[in-house]
C-alpha cells in the first residue's frame, strides 16, 4: 500500500501515467494525496474540476483498482453483507495524524475482530 505515502504530485504523475495528463492540475491544486484517493469517485471528481463522465468512470475504476477495493453500491441496505475490509481500512487511514499514521492493516483487522463478538453479544442481550 505504498500509495498511502504518495504526495499530491505523485498522485498527479500516476493520473498522467494512466492516460489523463489533462487532469494533473486538478489533483495537485486540490492537494489529493495517496491517502485521499479513497474519496476519489464519480461523486467527488466534479468538485476537482473533472466533469467528462467517461473520464470520471475510467478514473474512478482505476483508483478502485489501485486501492484494491470494489465499487460501493449506492443503494446499500443494512441487511447487505459487510463491506470490503480493505476499503474500510483505507477510510480509517485517509486522515492525517498520529493515529492514522500508526494504524496498520493487521491492527485494523484485529480491532475489527475484537469488536464483532461484543456487538453480536450486545445485540443478543437486547432481544
Amino acid at each position: 500500500m505504498e500509495f498511502l505515502q504518495w504526495s499530491c504530485h505523485d498522485v498527479a504523475r500516476w493520473i498522467e501515467s494512466i492516460g489523463f495528463p489533462q487532469y494533473t492540475a486538478c489533483f495537485t491544486e486540490n492537494i489529493i494525496t495517496g491517502r485521499k484517493l479513497i474519496y476519489v469517485n464519480c461523486v467527488y471528481l466534479p468538485r476537482l474540476g473533472i466533469t467528462d463522465f467517461k473520464d470520471m468512470q475510467a478514473i474512478s475504476a482505476r483508483v478502485r483498482e489501485l486501492l484494491g477495493i470494489t465499487e460501493t453500491p449506492w443503494s446499500r441496505s443494512i441487511a447487505d453483507p459487510p463491506r470490503d475490509s480493505v476499503g474500510l481500512f483505507l477510510e480509517r487511514k485517509s486522515p492525517t495524524g498520529e493515529r492514522a499514521d500508526n494504524l496498520t492493516y493487521q491492527r485494523f483487522l484485529d480491532d475489527t475482530c475484537q469488536c464483532e463478538p461484543q456487538m453480536s453479544h450486545n445485540s443478543k442481550g437486547a432481544k
